[in-house]
């Protein structure tokens, strides 16, 4: 269907399918930041609170072209307001509760303890909201062994086996290129906050919901702790699947190409492609099981036909069969991609202090409720002091706190 004919029913009056929830963030880095991320592209109205000198995720490098905003802090804090406040300061703390009181969902993701010891902690927030949905997005979780320790992105990757099974076969352990514990904390961590919004709107009744980034990698780990817990190692494959054959990286003249072979009736179809019609049916290659056998011989017989064509040309023929195919892009080469535009996943943001960038959109579409960026990425205490306003501060209050340090 056509985008057109997608959104023919959709509304232009809500900001997405959570408008009118509030969520209060005091988190730092990705993976509690990426949670309200998500919360607030679905539209939810989300209020970030940072330290008066910034969040670590400003910081990282490198800044967008043309402007001294970082990408990490432009793609992890668009759709957000910012305020600056110390919490660890008896007002800043006074602060944050009365933004609590006044909120549905409320995000963090500090070492075990932290928020406990800023007064923060959920059971000082349920005494000022008592159904408040208390997000911990940590790298252990509230319990088990190591939950005081010190949980980062590349430790849950390499604790849960993924660093294991990751990379060349002949390779060493390799960490994802991407924050990926990081991210997948920060999913289960918007899915369990409207899953306990759910609750809370059916019973009345908060509670405090609990993701460790290790419990994430290992949710998405396909099945493999149950191979381990049961003796079975899984192997690192590569860029290769153990139960589609053939399944690579293979070069053509123009660059690299990934073509999946995943059923039976596919081989048929490239045995034809291939010339070798007979091989369809030959029972050393017309299973998987079978296939798998003779991985290097299917390799070489699909990397012999690929390396004298072009991408397109040897796409044209695969796609016209129907088989999976997909050139082997940069993230450059993505950016210009049509389907990547079609799918509206770069969208222009101008930043209030100058400047502009193409920031990746969100991933769910929705016809009836779209979604979109909607504003860019705050600056530093950029809506501290609207904020302060609609809790009832003072121009003379809210002039104080800046003097005073505990806001900005």
């Amino acid at each position: 269907m056509s985008k057109e004919e997608f959104y023919r029913e959709a509304r232009s009056d809500l900001a997405g399918p959570l408008a009118g929830v509030r969520v209060l963030e005091i988190a730092t880095t990705w993976a509690g930041p990426m949670c309200s991320t998500v919360l607030a592209d679905l539209g939810a109205e989300v209020i970030k609170v940072e330290t008066p000198t910034g969040d670590v995720g400003r910081g990282i490098f490198p800044n967008l072209p043309g402007t001294d905003i970082g990408f990490a802090h432009a793609t992890l804090n668009r759709n957000k307001r910012a305020i600056a406040v110390d919490v660890r300061r008896d007002q800043g703390r006074e602060i944050c509760l009365k933004l609590a009181a006044q909120a549905d969902i409320l995000v963090e993701n500090f070492k075990v303890g932290t928020m406990q010891g800023y007064g923060l902690g959920y059971e000082d927030i349920r005494k000022v909201k008592a159904d408040i949905v208390y997000v911990s997005v940590t790298g252990w979780g509230q319990f088990g062994p190591r939950y005081e320790d010190a949980g980062y992105d590349p430790l849950a990757q390499a604790f849960s086996g993924f660093l294991s099974i990751n990379g060349s076969p002949d390779g060493p352990p390799t960490k994802a290129g991407t924050f990926l514990a990081d991210d997948l904390g920060g999913l289960h961590g918007a899915i369990g906050a409207m899953a306990a919004l759910r609750h809370r709107d059916q019973t009345g009744e908060g509670q405090h919901v609990d993701v460790a980034l290790l419990d994430a990698m290992l949710f998405q780990s396909n099945g493999l702790l149950t191979l381990g817990a049961m003796g079975i190692s899984p192997q690192r494959n590569g860029n290769e699947f153990g139960f589609a054959v053939p399944a690579n990286v293979y070069d053509c003249t123009d660059g690299p190409l990934y073509v999946g072979v995943l059923l039976d009736a596919h081989w048929h179809r490239l045995a034809e492609i291939l010339g070798e019609p007979d091989l369809a049916e030959n029972p050393a290659f017309a299973t998987r099981e079978a296939r798998a056998e003779n991985r290097d011989i299917c390799n070489m017989m699909l990397g012999d036909w690929l390396a004298v064509r072009t991408r397109q040309e040897a796409m044209d023929v695969l796609l016209e069969h129907g088989l999976a195919v997909a050139p082997v892009q940069t993230f450059g080469e993505a950016a210009q991609d049509a389907h990547v535009a079609a799918r509206d996943m770069l969208q222009t943001v101008n930043f209030d202090g100058g400047g502009e960038a193409p920031i990746t959109g969100p991933a769910a579409k929705f016809s009836r409720t779209p979604t979109r960026v909607r504003m860019a990425a705050p600056g530093l205490g950029q809506h501290t002091g609207e904020v302060l306003a609609e809790l009832g501060f003072t121009d003379e209050e809210r002039a104080q706190l800046i003097a005073d340090g505990i806001a900005k």
